[in-house]
């Protein structure tokens, strides 16, 4: 039975001082088998088995997480939501997911505090210009909404900008207006809530070690908890997802950065929309608190650490300075990093694989959180009906064989 969040419910738990709410989800031991086992208690994870219990009938399932549900990616990010991509594969995806992120605090029951207040793609030069005037056409050909805005509607849009007296002048930008933000933990909460309601085992502070093959077979995972058995696995363990596939036996082309963003101190609302910028490289949005988000780019190295180098600090505040001379005096309040794991042509991998009951959802660099309930969606299909669903298709880890490539790396418009 679903849980109801209401006024009511809020003034009562108030007057108790808040002491009797229900546990958000429960915390269970283990079984010895499960019909899915899902790695990975993340946006994409959660949702994953969520979907799958309630869109195909499956109830014997596991989330497995190492630590703490979201603690990964999904509480490391910008949290900013967009479909507005080149390829028609990748615009149908993010696509499919951007129409489930608009319903998603209703069909939860959850407020993930989902704010369309769109997103800007800048342009810095005559290429820049070409480039996202190509986007935003092919973006309309597919149904996205999007459109061509220049110097004088961007500084309507975001008066603080400056435009002309910097090296890279704003010369003109793509506007998503459906794009925007979410709270990332809220939406591992709701995923999570949802799912324990249907019989869903959600199991934390439990590493997964190993994934257990015999004859072709997946046979289930070797955890810190002991092994448990299952014939369905899906691996959605963000930069970690090449290290369980090497347990299995499966190398998969995956290179694993830190990727970087910090916050500023909360200070009065300057800016309503997300403004992203490939040339310098810098993106920035505002939070309902009222601090500034920021996102670097990923480091020059590979790494499975939760932090990166100050280098990229350094150059993503020399641009955010530059583009926005008010914030120069600014303080920044913190700092973290989160582990992509990123293909050779920068589109994610939702997958079956040689392995019979093995399943991946990985490769989605920089891209991961806007695609969490798309990507959950297709993923929770591929893996009741071992097929994929025809979003997913293209994005089978065959396409690096067969050389069908969904090339984003210029077309993403962020540098990843």
């Amino acid at each position: 039975m679903k849980k109801k969040y209401s006024i009511f419910s809020l003034v009562k738990n108030s007057l108790s001082d808040n002491q009797n709410w229900k546990k958000m989800w429960r915390n269970p031991d283990p079984r010895k088998f499960y019909d899915v086992i899902i790695v990975g208690g993340g946006g994409h994870g959660l949702g994953t088995a969520y979907y799958l219990a309630k869109e195909h009938g499956l109830k014997n399932i596991a989330v497995i997480e190492k630590g703490w549900l979201g603690g990964g990616n999904t509480g490391r990010n910008t949290t900013i939501i967009r479909s507005n991509y080149l390829w028609d594969e990748s615009a149908h995806l993010y696509e499919h997911s951007l129409k489930l992120w608009e319903n998603l605090s209703s069909e939860l029951n959850y407020n993930i505090m989902f704010s369309q207040r769109g997103v800007l793609n800048l342009a810095h030069n005559e290429h820049d210009v070409k480039e996202i005037r190509r986007r935003v056409s092919a973006n309309k050909l597919n149904g996205i909404d999007s459109e061509w805005v220049d110097p004088h509607q961007i500084k309507k849009l975001v008066p603080i900008m400056n435009t002309e007296n910097c090296r890279y002048p704003v010369l003109g930008a793509s506007y998503q207006p459906r794009a925007g933000v979410a709270r990332h933990d809220a939406v591992a909460w709701g995923y999570a809530m949802r799912a324990d309601e249907l019989g869903v085992d959600i199991i934390q502070n439990c590493e997964v070690k190993k994934i257990r093959t015999a004859k072709g077979k997946v046979q289930g995972v070797e955890t810190s908890k002991g092994f448990i058995r299952s014939n369905r696995v899906g691996v959605v363990a963000s930069g970690h997802t090449s290290v369980l596939a090497a347990t299995a036996g499966i190398k998969l082309p995956l290179q694993s950065k830190a990727l970087q963003a910090l916050v500023s101190e909360p200070i009065k609302p300057v800016i309503n929309t997300v403004v992203m910028s490939n040339a310098v490289h810098a993106y920035v949005s505002q939070s309902d608190k009222g601090e500034l988000v920021i996102g670097a780019g990923t480091d020059g190295y590979n790494s499975y650490t939760q932090r990166g180098g100050y280098n990229i600090i350094e150059d993503t505040i020399r641009a955010i300075v530059e583009l926005y001379p008010i914030f120069g005096k600014m303080k920044m309040l913190r700092q973290w990093g989160g582990i992509v794991d990123i293909t050779p042509d920068a589109s994610p991998i939702l997958s079956k694989c040689e392995v019979e009951g093995l399943y991946f959802n990985c490769g989605w660099g920089t891209g991961g959180f806007k695609a969490t309930p798309g990507s959950a969606n297709v993923f929770a299909h591929t893996i009741a009906k071992n097929k994929p669903h025809k979003i997913n298709a293209p994005f089978s880890v065959d396409r690096f064989v067969s050389g069908r490539l969904v090339d984003e790396h210029g077309a993403a418009a962020v540098a990843h």
